[in-house]
């Protein structure tokens, strides 16, 4: 596969038992001013709760916290607020969170971006699965592989036999090295076999625009960021990557449908705190969120922004970020991305 400069422009994993993880005091790492509080989760919380968000306003990643937020701080009567601080991986965000005391009072939104960055940098401030507790998952939302509306790609398996045909003529678009968009083109590669020239764009518009101009074959982005541009003399999505078809584009087969079934791709956000936070107050934001995210009319706006509003368990959300970040070590190790 061939690797194009942009156009506009490992750490190892301790993973201790989860309850163990929980009840862990966080003066083993920051010293006494770390210590979380005694508190019992029936006077949580009696302050506003701050929420650091690795991403600018407006993304899916900060509308879906925006949304957990709003529900959370009906929930208790107490503000939930976002803090964004997006940069470096996530990296700015979670380090605020891992400085916090561990009362609940500090969470940060992470997930499988997260997951990719204990693979991508040399080095992090953290252990991402032994320095947070995972609390819920928020939300899920799966790519959308589009092609120019005039391509003569009908199918995903039409694009991929003509660059079998023609290794390394075929383009293929995402944003942000080392991002799941960036990251999935690279396992697209891996998992049909085929050679492709991947051209990295700094962002969501500068795609589009390579797309309209027929500059790239695929692009590679979610729903939320494409949506303006679907549709006739625009873009046409030709293949999702989740597992069963996006309710909102149930014409549209999934990539497993259209004969590759190694390729799944699902992003995903959640909500995690330090570790040490009492496991009564996890259980209760768990429980909380998981309440917030089934009312209807979060589901309502979730759906029109492509993006599935699901809660979890401390402890799915905790296998969900170990599986993603031996998943995205492998694509980002068999690819030959350098670490920064």
């Amino acid at each position: 596969m061939h690797t194009k400069a942009p156009e506009n422009r490992q750490s190892s994993v301790r993973v201790l038992p989860y309850a163990l993880r929980v009840a862990v005091a966080g003066a083993a790492m920051f010293g006494a001013a770390a210590v979380a509080p005694s508190l019992a989760a029936s006077d949580y919380p009696t302050k506003p709760v701050r929420v650091f968000v690795p991403y600018g306003p407006g993304g899916v990643g900060d509308l879906t916290m925006r949304l957990t937020a709003d529900q959370l701080s009906k929930e208790f009567k107490q503000q939930f607020v976002i803090e964004n601080r997006p940069g470096a991986g996530g990296i700015v965000a979670m380090t605020e969170v891992r400085r916090a005391i561990a009362d609940g009072y500090t969470l940060g939104e992470m997930g499988n971006g997260q997951a990719i960055s204990m693979s991508l940098f040399n080095s992090l401030p953290y252990d991402v699965l032994n320095d947070f507790v995972q609390v819920s998952v928020t939300a899920s939302f799966e790519m959308l592989l589009t092609v120019p509306d005039n391509s003569p790609y009908k199918t995903l398996k039409d694009l991929v036999a003509a660059a079998k045909k023609s290794p390394g003529k075929l383009n293929v678009g995402a944003i942000n090295p080392g991002s799941t968009q960036n990251l999935s083109a690279y396992l697209f590669a891996q998992v049909t076999g085929a050679d492709y020239t991947i051209v990295t764009y700094r962002t969501t518009p500068d795609l589009v625009t390579a797309l309209l101009r027929g500059d790239v074959d695929l692009g590679f982005d979610f729903f939320a960021a494409l949506q303006p541009v679907i549709g006739p003399d625009k873009v046409r999505i030709i293949a999702t990557s989740g597992d069963e078809r996006d309710p909102l584009l149930k014409d549209v087969p999934t990539a497993k449908e259209s004969g590759f079934p190694d390729y799944v791709v699902t992003s995903w956000n959640g909500v995690a705190a330090r570790a040490g936070t009492p496991v009564e107050i996890v259980n209760s934001l768990s429980a909380a969120i998981n309440r917030g995210l089934a009312a209807p009319d979060v589901q309502e706006k979730s759906h029109t922004l492509g993006i599935d509003a699901r809660g979890s368990t401390p402890q799915e959300m905790h296998d969900r970020m170990a599986q993603d970040i031996a998943k995205w070590r492998g694509v980002i190790e068999k690819a030959h991305i350098p670490k920064e």
